[in-house]
């Protein structure tokens, strides 16, 4: 692995003459079709300029992307790597546009399984290097160590439904085939208070649904939740049915613990095996303060693996961004504090 590399400037359609030389016209067109300017988007190359990469990031979080390498593609990737490991990063991936298999397996990457229907859009493989930690010697792999499997949300707010049926997919409860978009709305359904699924709503739909896995919810508030944006009968009768989803979980055993599930306590569970469903603001990650359903299911030092079911095709991301996502523990423990009264909504779901 190469131990020095460069940072250059991204300009879209000013590109540097060293990479204009070796990226073909088509990956150049790739990378100015977007604004990726959200993710913070950076060439790295190499000190001789022989190889270079357009690499982004979410904000916020513990990775960096390699879009396309270009050149001499192994000495680009491995000053990416190099770069990642200098910012102290927990992950590198690599987006399929023009990169092989055999190529991201030479550099010490594993491939992402494809995922079904709408998160199929973009790349079709992805790939992923763990630096460190994480789960065994290259982190998890694909079908081996059993990464769950990805899904993207079909609609703007089935975002608690799609992390629960994950989850269990993950679990080996539900059957991966079975992650559709019926299965997404009819669980929605199920757990909705017009149109966000509430935290004790959700942690109700996922008993109903699965009868014999353990669910608990965490919400450091007795009052509604998530219905700032309302007011007046709008907001009166969406609180009635959080009411109702209250007295569903006591009538159905569904425990609701009025404290704050702290970060310790999430790797703590997510270190168990279990999942923890997690109510996030996307303002950080995607600049706007719209509060949103992730799943954690994985910890590496530092930082919690999520799922995120919703992608910013707008900015250039793609499934391979939202599926194992290292989030840093401080990012997580601030963006899951969420409206104005600060508080955090989490369902547990356990071992069956």
């Amino acid at each position: 692995m190469t131990s020095t590399y460069a940072v250059i400037p991204y300009g879209p359609g000013a590109w540097p003459d060293a990479v204009r030389r070796i990226a073909p016209p088509e990956v150049l067109e790739r990378w100015g079709a977007v604004d990726r300017s959200p993710h913070a988007p950076r060439l790295v190359g190499t000190a001789d300029g022989g190889g270079a990469a357009l690499v982004t990031a979410r904000p916020g979080t513990a990775y960096v992307k390699i879009v396309d390498a270009v050149g001499d593609v192994p000495k680009a990737v491995a000053a990416v790597v190099a770069y990642a490991y200098g910012q102290g990063l927990a992950q590198v991936k690599w987006e399929g546009w023009t990169a092989s298999a055999g190529e991201a397996g030479a550099a010490g990457f594993a491939p992402l399984r494809l995922p079904p229907g709408p998160g199929a859009d973009g790349p079709g493989a992805g790939y992923v290097r763990w630096l460190g930690g994480g789960g065994g010697e290259g982190g998890w792999r694909d079908g081996v160590a059993g990464p769950p499997p990805y899904y993207r949300q079909s609609t703007d707010f089935t975002c608690g439904a799609v992390t629960a049926l994950v989850a269990q997919a993950h679990a080996g409860v539900e059957r991966r085939e079975a992650l559709d978009r019926e299965a997404e709305l009819t669980l929605w359904r199920d757990a909705t208070n017009f149109a966000a699924c509430e935290p004790v709503g959700l942690g109700v739909a996922v008993r109903r649904r699965w009868p014999s896995s353990p669910v608990e919810v965490f919400l450091d508030t007795d009052g509604p939740v998530l219905l700032d944006h309302l007011s007046g009968d709008e907001r009166a009768w969406r609180a009635v049915l959080q009411r109702v989803s209250r007295a569903d979980a006591g009538r159905l055993g569904v425990p609701v613990e009025g404290r704050r599930l702290s970060l310790a306590g999430l790797r703590d569970t997510v270190g168990r095996r279990e999942h923890v469903l997690l109510l996030v603001s996307l303002a950080v990650m995607q600049g706007f303060d719209v509060p949103h359903w992730v799943l954690c299911h994985g910890v590496v030092p530092g930082a919690v693996v999520v799922e995120d079911p919703w992608f910013n095709e707008a900015a250039g991301e793609t499934w391979v961004d939202a599926h194992l996502l290292p989030v840093p523990d401080g990012s997580l423990d601030a963006m899951s504090l969420v409206g104005p009264d600060r508080v955090r909504g989490a369902v547990r779901i356990g071992h069956q």
